[in-house]
């Protein structure tokens, strides 16, 4: 039995072994368990003095600062809940620059004065901490050497608890800064974006007479990508574990070209893993709402229903977590990475934004008759103007060494920014434009035809899954985010940048209303520019077709295809103003943050890089050159046979002279890839580095991936000790 044959015994023999994790809870209705790990409004009515209550309450609602004795207040009752509910650890919870979130965890011991062991948790143990600094990414905002930073609580993302096989620890979401005051996560920025979008959307509010809106929320719901191999291939694919993605495997027989995949019925060992997963988010009181199969092979979707954007943001990444400490335990290995499987689709996270007052009204909705809601239309505008106006500044927030290989293809939204609004949205603002007036009145239904099922109201526009930023029925999509991001930095960017241009509208507003009595008049003489405006980056059509990137250009729309051309629009001056002006992000935090993202790119591919040669010589070398040895003595065997056919000798022949060509290719490209990866010592810059990278080591390693992925096809099954696409994708 081969290497690879046993692995795909051992997957056969463990695949009937899956079982809930969590057996007690099985059959209960959501509605008993929903919530169960969250420090949520019923669990603080429980444990917190009604007074204390009412006060966290209102600065959750309505923001203002936590005072020591409401901290100590609420420290109290959720030390009470927590312990109850089995923890003996807490920790503050944030989200460093690194993407991913961190935690340092202390426990609740303490000891009394008469030395006796006792639970002690106080209001300064939850409004701030003090995690080592030093060794997360700062982008030149400290030196090594300066290890203080500080946490601090944020109270408008509920605390929860994480259960693992021996305890259960209490997370407190916070933010990150440095001992000097400056960002070091991505929380800081997000709320101080939802902020000054809520100052001037309020404004705007009043301005149309809703002069009860105290606060404006910025909604998402991130649909998660991701795929699923069964955890044995995993361990035996280096790739996998170090870069999260496959650098080396052959395009198998079939595909996705059959669209059998998406939608289709949910094997029953990923339905359990699915089950498991959705029942552990259940608790923490995430909202997971949908689960399906997505286009590729192996790749599924898990959609949350929307949240306010900071709680969405805290709540996505638990979510990667999970479903990978959910997945290890169902023996699968779960893939974040924006393409681990070359020649399929990859994985996004579709970042569906909104706005909505503090009555719950979504300022996206059209309502029934959206050419006659006029409040609608200057949100909507406004929107599409700022998507317009920074359509760099958002792509770059994009921008990553994963999603390189994913943005621009047959599968997921170019690097090209355009906005698609559906047929009904384009023709009211054409016909606003052009002073022209239209029924709409039949576009609400769709007629079955069919006697006997009801009629169907049909959205105001459709779904184009080929633009990067669309509206779909009542909030924008934005399909570019990577399955690996943090969906925080895309979100700030987009509230600042809607924020900016809301402020500009409600200046223009005022102004017209000192010579225009008419509010409606003086509305769309400051919107109807806007339309004209922004008529460029509408766009209908498919994003995918070859003409669109020339009519890109003509109308003048950045194309920006590699994460280091594109990181660069974060420090250009007109992008930058936008952060300082809105006091979101200071110049040397924005500075910081492209320093980073630059650092990132360039560790990425160096990481990808080293394992790909280290691949190349270890696993790929000894099992090509026992195969040639095969191939080369079957030559020398025939030739022994007396009378042997000189056509089968000269066919034989042939292939080893083919093989022997591919490994000879296979020594050239590993040899040059060396060669000219030690030039990066000599490389000062890191903008220099990261164009070095993505200009001359990526492509000499796709390269080396062609003549591996060729020796692939040719070798003997049982000399090829890599999993294979054909197993990683349909055996599990």
């Amino acid at each position: 039995m081969s290497y690879r044959e046993q692995i795909i015994s051992e997957i056969t023999n463990q695949r009937d072994l899956f079982q809930t994790i969590s057996p007690e809870m099985k059959g209960k209705p959501i509605s008993e368990i929903y919530g169960m790990n969250s420090f949520n409004d019923e669990a603080m009515k429980k444990h917190l003095p009604d007074k204390t209550y009412e006060a966290l309450k209102k600065i959750i609602k309505e923001g203002g600062r936590v005072e020591p004795i409401l901290a100590e207040e609420v420290a109290q009752g959720l030390k009470e809940w927590a312990i109850g509910r089995g923890a003996t650890h807490f920790t503050h919870w944030f989200h460093p620059m690194t993407g991913l979130t961190a935690e340092k965890h202390d426990s609740f011991l303490s000891f009394s004065k008469d030395g006796k062991v006792i639970e002690r948790f106080s209001g300064s143990n939850l409004i701030q901490g003090e995690p080592d600094a030093s060794s997360f990414p700062s982008g030149g905002l400290r030196s090594t050497f300066e290890a203080r930073g500080y946490t601090a609580w944020d109270p408008t993302s509920p605390a929860f608890l994480v259960e693992a096989i021996n305890g259960t620890t209490l997370c407190i979401p916070c933010i990150f800064l440095s001992y000097t005051g400056e960002a070091l996560d991505k929380k800081v920025p997000l709320l101080r974006s939802m902020d000054r979008l809520s100052e001037i959307a309020v404004k705007f509010l009043h301005l149309f007479g809703n002069k009860k809106v105290h606060r404006v929320y910025t909604t998402v719901g991130p649909e998660q990508e991701y795929f699923l191999v069964d955890k044995a291939y995993y361990n035996r694919r280096p790739d996998l574990i170090i870069t999260g993605r496959t650098l080396f495997g052959a395009k198998p027989p079939k595909g996705q070209e059959m669209e059998d995949h998406y939608f289709g019925s949910i094997k029953e060992r990923i339905l359990a893993f699915m089950h498991d997963a959705e029942l552990e988010l259940f608790k923490l009181g995430i909202p997971v709402k949908t689960r399906h199969n997505e286009v590729a092979p192996a790749q599924f979707e898990i959609a949350p229903l929307f949240e306010d954007s900071n709680v969405a943001t805290d709540h996505n990444q638990v979510i990667m977590e999970t479903l990978k400490k959910v997945a290890n335990r169902h023996n699968l290995a779960l893939l974040l990475h924006e393409k681990p499987f070359l020649g399929i689709n990859g994985s996004g996270k579709h970042n569906n934004w909104s706005m909505a007052d503090s009555d719950g009204n979504n300022l996206l909705e059209p309502g029934k008759t959206p050419h006659a809601n006029l409040q609608f239309l200057t949100f909507l505008i406004a929107t599409i103007k700022a998507v317009y106006k920074y359509s760099d500044l958002l792509r770059a927030t994009v921008a990553t060494a994963g999603n390189d290989h994913r943005l621009g293809a047959n599968e997921a939204p170019p690097a090209i920014i355009s906005v698609f609004l559906g047929e009904q949205l384009t023709e009211i603002l054409d016909n606003l434009e052009k002073n022209k007036k239209a029924d709409y009145s039949d576009k609400a239904i769709i007629n079955l035809g069919i006697s006997k099922l009801p009629l169907i109201s049909r959205d105001n526009s459709d779904r184009n899954r080929t633009s990067p930023f669309a509206f779909t029925g009542n909030k924008f999509e934005f399909r570019a985010v990577g399955s690996s991001h943090s969906i925080a930095m895309a979100n700030y960017t987009l509230n600042v940048i809607v924020a900016d241009i809301l402020n500009e509208l409600y200046k223009e507003i005022e102004n017209n209303l000192k010579k225009e009595k008419d509010f409606n008049k003086a509305v769309l003489k400051a919107i109807i520019p806007l339309i004209t405006e922004t008529n460029s980056i509408r766009f209908e059509g498919n994003n995918y077709d070859p003409a669109w990137e020339k009519e890109a250009a003509k109308r003048g729309l950045p194309n920006k295809k590699t994460a280091p051309e594109s990181l660069k629009d974060i420090i250009t001056k007109k992008n930058k103003d936008v952060f300082i002006r809105l006091n979101v992000l200071s110049d040397v935090e924005i500075e910081s943050i492209y320093t980073i993202l630059i650092e990132q790119y360039i560790k990425v591919v160096n990481i990808e890089v080293e394992t790909v040669l280290m691949m190349a010589k270890t696993l790929v070398v000894p099992g090509v050159v026992r195969y040639q040895n095969v191939l080369s003595q079957s030559v020398k065997n025939l030739n022994s046979v007396k009378g042997i056919d000189a056509k089968v000798l000269k066919k034989e022949s042939e292939i080893i002279f083919l093989y022997s060509k591919l490994v000879a290719e296979l020594y050239e490209k590993i040899g040059k890839l060396e060669v000219v990866l030690d030039k990066k010592e000599k490389i000062a810059g890191e903008d220099e580095k990261a164009n070095f990278y993505c200009s001359e080591i990526i492509p000499l390693m796709y390269g080396l991936r062609e003549t591996v992925d060729a020796l692939e096809e040719y070798t003997g099954d049982e000399y090829w000790i890599l999993p294979k696409y054909r197993e990683m994708l349909f055996v599990y």
